[in-house]
């Protein structure tokens, strides 16, 4: 009974991060679908976070109420919140989805093992390091085509950048000051609203029309509900069920997945360098968070445990 228990959990917790993976995939297709569309990469930011904070308000004033005016969630919302989004959709807008797939899942995992030994100062094994730099070969070979045809990187791929540091950011500070991850979604959402729709109303651009119902439904649909909250929900269910390196291990599933979609749904080129991006960077994220490559490495090296880097 005890391992029927066990194995069902198991499957059970796979099926949650297999939903988070396909809503993550799904989030970059339907990011650049807003980019492409009539709205502002500024609408899109007002849509996604006014869905999400009109559905998370009511819960959290009637079931928890903790207090979002720790200067802590304010700090981490604008990081995570605030400055990522308005990163993510500019970049969404200048750049091929199927690079995003790259840049987005690719360097969001090397910024997090490389803010984590530098803010928090935890130790990492040597898999991990062993499979950022395999995400980095592949980032440096997109990067590199890109340089060589304009002999500069494209101001939408240094936005993706920014966003995938600045979300890298916000995830070493929740779990620095032990934000749970409730706490997280509501008060991005919320705080992000309080801050931003002010300014959006009075002072920026926008393309919000009648005519683009289909897209503004799309977005408020996708953004504020399937990326921000039933997405955190199945990935806190999957890391619960089957541990974080598995989860991870499952996010490399990813660039792939909205990559190879993405080459479809927008007829982007399938190039040389964006196959090897796209490999590299789900091999390397598997390998950052496989215990099977930690476990075979520390067989082979003979040591028991596998080589720390510490800062």
């Amino acid at each position: 009974m005890g391992e029927m228990k066990v194995m069902e959990e198991m499957n059970k917790g796979y099926l949650y991060a297999l939903a988070a993976v396909v809503i993550w995939s799904g989030f970059i297709l339907v990011s650049r679908m807003g980019g492409v569309s009539g709205l502002l990469p500024y609408d899109v930011i007002a849509i996604r976070y006014v869905t999400c904070a009109a559905i998370l308000l009511p819960i959290w004033w009637f079931k928890y109420r903790f207090s979002l005016f720790d200067v802590r969630l304010i700090v981490a919302s604008i990081v995570g919140g605030l400055a990522y989004a308005l990163c993510v959709f500019r970049g969404f807008q200048l750049a091929p989805a199927s690079h995003a797939a790259v840049l987005l899942p690719g360097l969001m995992p090397l910024f997090i093992i490389l803010l984590s030994v530098l803010i928090n100062r935890e130790p990492q094994p040597g898999t991990k390091w062993f499979g950022v730099a395999v995400i980095t070969f592949g980032v440096g070979v997109l990067f590199a085509e890109q340089f060589s045809q304009t002999q500069q990187l494209s101001s939408g791929h240094l936005w993706l950048a920014a966003a995938a540091l600045l979300w890298a950011l916000f995830s070493v500070l929740i779990k620095r000051w032990d934000i749970t991850p409730w706490q997280a979604t509501v008060s991005l959402a919320v705080v992000t609203s309080v801050l931003y729709l002010p300014v959006y109303w009075l002072w920026l651009p926008k393309a919000i029309a009648v005519d683009l119902w289909h897209d503004i439904l799309l977005q408020a649909f996708y953004q504020g509900v399937l990326a921000t909250i039933i997405q955190m929900i199945f990935y806190v269910k999957a890391v619960q069920y089957i541990g974080p390196s598995s989860m991870g291990a499952m996010m490399a599933i990813v660039p792939i997945l909205s990559g190879v979609a993405a080459l479809f749904v927008f007829d982007e080129p399938l190039t040389t360098s964006l196959t090897v991006g796209l490999l590299s960077v789900s091999i390397g994220a598997w390998l950052s968070h496989s215990r099977w490559f930690h476990r075979r490495l520390q067989r082979d090296w003979g040591k028991g445990v596998s080589p720390v880097v510490k800062s």
